[in-house]
């Protein structure tokens, strides 16, 4: 046989990008089948860093290579020996031609035999990435085909298409399956399957365990996902019958294509681009939040992330199996029933939850034709059953889910998920309850609705005399310090905004909203206006007047004047066209505008202008929240730190101190500030260091995301320092035009300004001579909030986990007692 294979392949033709491959033909390493439309491609690559070579099929013309399917994952090539050739029997055939002096050939890779008669056989990339083998060459829409790579999916979901799930016939299973790593793209540990004990769901494992549950087809989502979210992007139809039970994915809008791919670390990554444009974005990286954890709760229970409620609650009518243990936050053991059922008198009966993950269906039953009050009578006759639910959501819901023993896995949403009906002793339910308990609840609710009332009332009134307190402080404070800041009138302002209009608005935070204005000779400003519910704001105002008054700097913003009457308070700055720092950085198409040259002066400038802050200024300020929000540009993209409501001074010996009232915003306070209260001109050091990777990257430190890690944006950078892989921050839109040096530089400072401890970073003078190359660099050590890596203490781990669960970042305040 082996002389057979030589002796073909000594005759055969070369393929070169061509779209058939017959008997005659093969693909050696180094040329490509191509799909008729050129979307795909097939050959031999590298994944990785790997020198091991691969047959796989990819999206051609697509950064950074999206590589859908890999036939010889276990058998890896160790050279460009290898070719892809199709026998006489529909069997498709990777080879080692090896030339030294003698010919041999070895079998790396093979198809299954086909099950039909095979008549002159061809094999053929189509338009939607399937390798499919058939007989003559016919029509890419015959879908008779003797195998097809979409029955071997690796461990990418490309949604055109393909299916997840089984033949029920033949008993094959097609599901995902990782890839070891980046570099190996044999079976690792994680894979996406569905499970058909009782009714079908999908399921994420990690080797034979279950670790996420997407859930049930409820007709317009899995159980466990937003149905919006599906509809907008794919559409998902499930199929069940004697024969298949798979689902097949399939892309709403054709300009743009989606691909999911269940990543190494065991994520779910959905990635997208459009016609327009050949750059993948990756657009979600899966599981967020700890109730995706299978069976976190235990049984009898349900998971919540919504609002300030516990993670675990036990479902109505159960109790926690060891209480002791559920109020270590260890929930595992579930929840038990407070009272038996009694089957025999039949005295039970249904609460109903909504927006709900429904339990695990593996011990379930179900029937399309019945309708919920008929589900309803089937549960209520089986004392085995503990819950049932429509089993199609659409249209009002139709058919009949059942649940048997133990629930597992549930959870609650706030917008979305669907009804659940637990069954519960009737004792248990909210109609037990007598008319008078009711009458009873309804007057206490009056009465504490008037209290409510009476006590908003008060505190009202006590915030309008408050006003007039401190308005009254404030014109002394401007008389006594002898400010000189110039006071507007009220009419002359409100002409300037058009009485204030919401289209002049340009924003609001904790001090209150900000208007465009512009006064009759032209001049534009930016009026804050002191909010009447803030009480924060009016600290702010002292503090504007008394700081940023006195400080002239071309990196600061300026502040023209202020008004104060009629009860009202406002601040006005010079205007500033580009609006703030983040509107570019973190803009899909504004971030486009911002090349390396101004970006590169923008950090220049802000470092220029701490370095006035904390020591060239008459006062040693210490701003306290320095963030990109708070850096303002004006027509030229020239920074301006602005927003000194919550600045500091400090003496011209001192380097820091202590607050009980921590203020700021989280992802940019320094750990010992968020933690301890402690602050100093290297807290401000620390909040630089972020801005500056954030700009580099244009990427958000509270919100970053790796599929390969649970690092913030700090650990991500910290983590390609580490490997020598530092230009893998930059964002793409700068990889052409950057000067590496300089974006290198820039990152190795970040690090020295965001390490753990704030002896370790350096002062701002340092890094304005370090970003311009008058000074030698240090080696930066552990970043702040660094997962992996050493903490200061307890309260530094546990804020390393906080920061990582909410996006927000508006200035806080945290109250603690003395």
């Amino acid at each position: 046989m082996l002389f057979v294979w030589l002796f073909v392949i000594s005759f055969v033709k070369l393929s070169t990008s061509q779209h058939i491959l017959t008997p005659r033909h093969f693909v050696r390493d180094g040329e490509t089948l191509l799909s008729r439309d050129g979307t795909f491609e097939l050959g031999f690559f590298s994944p990785g860093t790997s020198t091991n070579r691969y047959l796989g099929i990819w999206y051609r013309n697509v950064f950074p290579k999206a590589v859908v399917w890999v036939a010889n994952r276990e058998s890896p090539i160790k050279n460009n020996s290898g070719i892809l050739t199709i026998n006489n029997e529909g069997v498709l055939v990777i080879l080692l031609i090896l030339i030294n002096g003698t010919n041999s050939s070895s079998p790396v890779w093979s198809s299954n035999v086909p099950s039909e008669a095979v008549i002159n056989p061809t094999a053929q990339l189509l338009e939607t990435g399937n390798l499919v083998v058939k007989n003559g060459v016919k029509d890419s829409n015959n879908n008779q085909f003797l195998w097809q790579s979409f029955n071997y999916p690796g461990d990418t979901l490309t949604m055109q298409g393909m299916k997840l799930g089984w033949n029920l016939m033949t008993g094959q299973e097609i599901f995902l399956s990782s890839w070891r790593s980046k570099d190996d793209p044999s079976k690792g540990e994680y894979s996406l399957k569905i499970d058909c004990t009782g009714y079908p769901q999908l399921f994420k494992y990690k080797g034979s365990e279950k670790r996420f549950r997407i859930g049930s087809w409820n007709g317009e989502s899995f159980s466990g996902y937003s149905s919006q979210q599906l509809k907008q992007n794919i559409r998902v139809e499930f199929i069940m019958n004697d024969k298949e039970v798979y689902l097949v994915f399939k892309t709403v809008d054709r300009s743009v294509t989606w691909i999911y791919k269940v990543t190494s670390s065991g994520h779910g990554e959905l990635s997208a681009w459009t016609s327009q444009s050949n750059s993948r974005k990756v657009i979600s990286t899966g599981e967020e939040d700890e109730c995706e954890n299978y069976a976190l709760c235990g049984v009898y229970s349900v998971c919540n992330m919504n609002g300030n409620s516990p993670t675990c609650e036990c479902l109505k009518g159960f109790v926690p199996k060891f209480p002791e243990q559920w109020n270590m936050s260890y929930w595992s053991n579930g929840c038990v029933s407070r009272t038996e059922l009694d089957c025999d008198n039949n005295t039970h009966g249904f609460f109903k939850y909504t927006n709900m993950k429904v339990p695990d269906t593996s011990s379930s039953w179900f029937s399309k034709a019945m309708n919920l009050d008929e589900c309803r009578k089937k549960c209520l006759e089986n004392c085995s059953c503990t819950a049932y639910a429509n089993l199609d959501i659409r249209r009002g819901g139709t058919g009949c889910l059942l649940w048997f023993g133990a629930l597992v896995d549930t959870r609650t949403f706030s917008q979305w998920g669907q009804d659940l009906y637990i069954k519960v002793p009737a004792s248990q339910l909210d109609n037990g309850l007598s008319k008078m308990k009711k009458l009873v609840e309804i007057i206490v609710g009056v009465i504490l609705f008037g209290f409510i009332t009476c006590v908003s009332i008060m505190i009202h009134r006590r915030q309008g005399l408050l006003r007039i307190i401190y308005r009254k402080h404030y014109e002394n404070i401007l008389r006594k310090e002898d400010i000189g800041l110039p006071n507007f009138d009220l009419s002359v302002l409100a002409k300037a905004t058009d009485n204030f209009s919401s289209s002049n608005k340009l924003g609001e935070g904790g001090f209150g909203p900000v208007y465009k204005g512009t006064l009759t000779n032209g001049q534009e400003l930016a009026v804050k206006m002191l909010s009447e519910r803030s009480v924060q704001g009016m600290e702010e105002f002292r503090n504007e007047i008394l700081l940023i008054a006195k400080l002239q700097h071309r990196n600061l913003v300026k502040l023209l004047g202020c008004c104060i009457q009629e009860e009202k308070v406002m601040l006005i700055y010079e205007y500033m066209p580009n609006k703030s720092l983040d509107h570019f950085i973190f803009d899909e198409n504004k971030r486009k505008l911002l090349d390396w040259l101004t970006r590169f002066n923008i950090i220049g400038g802000i470092a220029r202008g701490l370095l006035y802050l904390h020591q060239d200024s008459r006062l040693r300020i210490i701003h306290r929240d320095l963030k990109t929000s708070n850096i303002l540009l004006d027509a030229n993209m020239e920074p301006k730190i602005s927003d000194f409501g919550l600045a500091r001074t400090i003496l011209g010996d001192q380097v820091g101190a202590n607050t009980n009232k921590v203020a700021g915003t989280y992802g940019y306070m320094s750990p010992e500030y968020a933690v301890r209260g402690h602050f100093s001109m290297k807290s401000d050091v620390f909040s630089f260091g972020v801005i500056v990777l954030e700009i580099i990257s244009e990427q958000k430190n509270r919100e970053f995301s790796d599929p390969e890690h649970c690092h913030n944006l700090l650990g991500h950078a910290w983590k390609l320092w580490t490997e020598g892989r530092q230009l893998e921050l930059l964002d793409e839109v700068l990889r052409e035009g950057c000067t590496p040096f300089e974006v290198i530089r820039c990152i190795h400072v970040a690090l020295l300004c965001v390490q753990q401890k704030p002896q370790d970073r350096p002062d701002i003078s340092s890094v304005v001579l370090m970003l311009n190359g008058e000074k030698l660099l240090p080696k930066p050590r552990i970043p702040g909030f660094y997962s992996e890596g050493d903490v200061t203490s307890e309260g530094d781990a546990l804020l390393t986990k906080c920061t990582l669960l909410s996006p927000n970042e508006t200035s806080i305040t945290i109250l603690e007692a003395r």
